[in-house]
């Protein structure tokens, strides 16, 4: 979507005439991409689909203070990744484990989800990334899977993109060097 493109949207978002026809339009645009972000995150399809639609309630909800000051896009996936992670950070809270705990049983729990359709090697690298840190795991997928540019996820995350490019650069290390090992 061109820049012109987004403000036409926003614009239209922001009014109060057009905002349910907007706000279709964003969510066919986005869903998907959304979709996968979140599910890199959380593992699980079910979660994943609650999470989005929570996303779509709060950005419907405070459209109207959006400032332009960051992408669209960018704004949404920020968004999204708080969700996620205020999701995992309660789900964690509520077995009495940890975030990295959790993170190894999400991975775990894939097998048995039929609408994984991974194979071994792609679980290998699943449970690899559950091993990193929450910040690392979230550039990783970020940049591996997403394939953002640097500029976008520092948009999304706040970090600069020097910060990014060390997170993913020891992510993609530990990543290596547990699947050398396995």
């Amino acid at each position: 979507m061109t820049q012109e493109e987004e403000k036409r949207l926003l614009a239209t978002l922001q009014s109060d005439k057009e905002i349910n026809t907007a706000f279709s339009q964003l969510v066919s645009l986005y869903k998907q991409r959304l979709y996968w972000h979140i599910r890199n995150m959380v593992k699980n399809h079910d979660d994943t689909d609650d999470i989005l639609q929570n996303v779509f309630i709060k950005v419907y909800k405070n459209i109207k203070k959006f400032k332009g000051d960051s992408k669209l896009y960018s704004w949404l996936y920020r968004i999204a990744t708080n969700e996620s992670i205020t999701f995992l950070n309660q789900k964690a809270k509520k077995y009495n484990i940890t975030n990295e705990e959790l993170s190894i049983q999400l991975v775990q729990n894939l097998e048995a989800d039929v609408y994984y359709e991974g194979d071994q090697i792609q679980l290998k690298l699943q449970n690899a990334i559950a091993l990193l840190p929450q910040k690392q795991q979230q550039v990783f997928n970020m940049k591996y899977f997403q394939e953002l540019k640097y500029k976008e996820i520092s948009e999304i995350l706040e970090t600069s993109e020097g910060a990014l490019k060390a997170s993913y650069h020891l992510a993609t290390k530990k990543i290596e060097e547990f699947l050398k090992n396995d």
